[in-house]
């Protein structure tokens, strides 16, 4: 048996059982992170300059959350909290795609995967929220294998683009932050991200040259599914599974970005650098298991 249920993502139908709702929970986090997990080999692959891919995907994802808003009868908000969630967005989004191209596309996504440390030291500067000793470890962890990519990348000339990815993750940080807020709506603010950044930036693809059928195929794919289907169940995923288990099934992402990229693109991780992949995913799910565990 179903029932209808009004929630940030808009009105639809889910199962009434918890077992069941964990299960759709599940299912729906894996397929966001594996739509996510998409993007670091379309970015590779298409020859346009990163602010144009990002400006044409945003604008095809818009258009997707925008249709799902319609059809879930999403009520959209907007207010100074959305606004800045929605700036938030465009950053993550153009800074990650600006990172894959100057950099591995591995060390882009593992760098933006650090958000939770970056949630940790904003909540300590915003909102004088002092870290505890599992706060503390899990920092230091981290930032070691965050400095195992820069020693890297400084030989290779990639450093700047690593600067970019760990950006990107800041703003990631913000979106969760502010989407705790009372008058926050993370649906809101990820159409209107889109939309801001789809028409600031897809302008730019008046200059780019090769438009044949491979490179729009990859340019439909990346707006249609790596970031609108994603998100959208990216907002099913976390509200139907408790964030540890969210945050190991989002652990795939980082995982799998790299790999589809040194199969289909032949761009490798260094053996440096795959040491501080382990350490920083090793250390994100330290931090997410522990924290989950205490408050259990």
């Amino acid at each position: 048996m179903k029932s209808s249920v009004q929630s940030s993502t808009g009105s639809f139908s889910v199962p009434d059982t918890m077992p069941e709702r964990r299960r759709l929970g599940i299912i729906t986090m894996l397929g966001a992170s594996v739509c996510f997990s998409i993007g670091g080999l379309l970015i590779k692959i298409i020859p346009w300059n990163p602010f144009a891919i990002n400006g044409a995907r945003n604008l095809i994802a818009a258009l997707v959350i925008g249709c799902y808003i319609f059809f879930t009868h999403h009520r959209l908000t907007f207010n100074l909290t959305v606004f800045i969630g929605a700036v938030c967005m465009s950053g993550v989004t153009t800074l990650f795609a600006v990172a894959t191209k100057m950099t591995t596309a591995g060390n882009a996504i593992i760098l933006q995967y650090t958000e939770p440390i970056w949630v940790i030291l904003l909540m300590f500067l915003l909102f004088k929220k002092k870290p505890g000793r599992l706060e503390v470890l899990s920092i230091l962890i981290v930032l070691s294998g965050i400095l195992c990519f820069f020693f890297e990348s400084l030989s290779a000339g990639k450093v700047f683009g690593d600067l970019v990815a760990v950006a990107s993750g800041l703003f990631y940080a913000g979106m969760f932050l502010l989407n705790q807020f009372e008058k926050g709506d993370a649906l809101s603010s990820m159409f209107f991200g889109q939309l801001l950044t789809g028409v600031m930036l897809s302008p730019l693809i008046a200059k780019e040259t090769a438009f044949d059928g491979p490179v729009l195929a990859a340019v439909l794919v990346l707006g249609v599914v790596q970031v609108g289907l994603a998100y959208i169940l990216f907002s099913y995923g976390t509200r139907y599974t408790d964030p540890v288990t969210a945050s190991i099934i989002n652990a795939l992402e980082p995982i799998l970005n790299p790999v589809l990229v040194a199969i289909f693109y032949g761009e490798k991780l260094g053996y440096l650098s795959l040491l501080g992949a382990v350490i920083v995913i090793g250390g994100v799910l330290f931090y997410n298991l522990r924290s989950g565990q205490t408050a259990a």
